[in-house]
């Protein structure tokens, strides 16, 4: 029984370290993929990501596939600033099969404190960027204001997604 215990106690550490392990790889790639935008290194942002990756932004309209991703990028790259993401704080949670991840971050950016979220997917070449959403983190407080203020813009995106659904 103690032997069977000893056994039991090693595999859950060596269960545990394999997994810290797996996130701080997955922490690297992400930090990775922050610093290439920062960097403007259009290759090494975009390798990072799935060929089917989806890249949704701050504004209601912008739900990029990535090839509509890049087209969109390119000129901000091309000028040698693209965006300067820095986290401030970053979740990762893994499946059971260690080949999917999904995580929240808090992001230091040029529109103040933002929020990313994703999913993370294990491929030959590494963790790879498959889906991402970043959303501009607003306090509680001024949500009113905001509401107020994009109030006519989403009025005109409502009535034309609800006419695009007929």
């Amino acid at each position: 029984m103690k032997h069977f215990f000893l056994l039991f106690t090693g595999l859950f550490f060596i269960g545990i370290n394999a997994q810290n392990n797996v996130k701080k790889s997955i922490n690297n790639t992400l930090e990775n993929w922050h610093e290439a935008a920062a960097e403007a290194d259009f290759d090494a942002y975009f390798n990072l990501m799935t060929k089917d990756a989806v890249f949704i932004g701050t504004d209601a309209t912008e739900n990029w596939q990535l090839e509509e991703f890049k087209s969109f990028s390119k000129p901000y790259f091309d000028k040698g600033k693209a965006w300067s993401f820095s986290r401030l704080e970053r979740n990762i949670y893994l499946d059971r099969n260690g080949t999917i991840a999904w995580f929240d971050e808090l992001l230091d950016t040029q529109m103040g404190i933002c929020r990313g979220s994703g999913v993370v997917v294990k491929t030959n070449d590494g963790w790879k960027v498959k889906h991402y959403i970043l959303s501009i983190a607003i306090p509680n407080e001024n949500v009113s204001q905001v509401t107020a203020l994009k109030k006519k813009f989403d009025e005109i995106l409502k009535d034309k997604l609800r006419n695009n659904e007929n």
